[in-house]
């Protein structure tokens, strides 16, 4: 358990650093371009935080998905494993 939890500190750590990056290299190649309004460079900025915004939250709905359905998963193995255990206890009562 404690390996997973390392393994998801640095993909996270690491994806981190790369959004960073890219804000960082975006504000450098608009605070370059002369030839683009500041009306348009500002478009592109919130474009861009738009977009990074609908990922985190399409990503996050999606690993609350695969838990619900992990944990659905795991009640049914258990319902199941029960059953089988009293069957099996019946069993050995006749």
């Amino acid at each position: 358990m404690k390996s997973l939890q390392s393994d998801t500190s640095l993909v996270i750590a690491l994806n981190f650093f790369g959004v960073v990056t890219a804000y960082v290299l975006l504000v450098i190649s608009l605070y370059l371009s002369t030839d683009v309004p500041l009306a348009t460079k500002g478009y592109w900025g919130m474009a861009v935080l738009l977009l990074t915004i609908c990922l985190v939250n399409f990503v996050k709905y999606r690993f609350e998905t695969m838990a619900n359905e992990d944990r659905i998963r795991q009640l049914e193995e258990a319902k199941n494993e029960r059953l089988l255990a009293e069957f099996v206890t019946d069993a050995k009562k006749v």
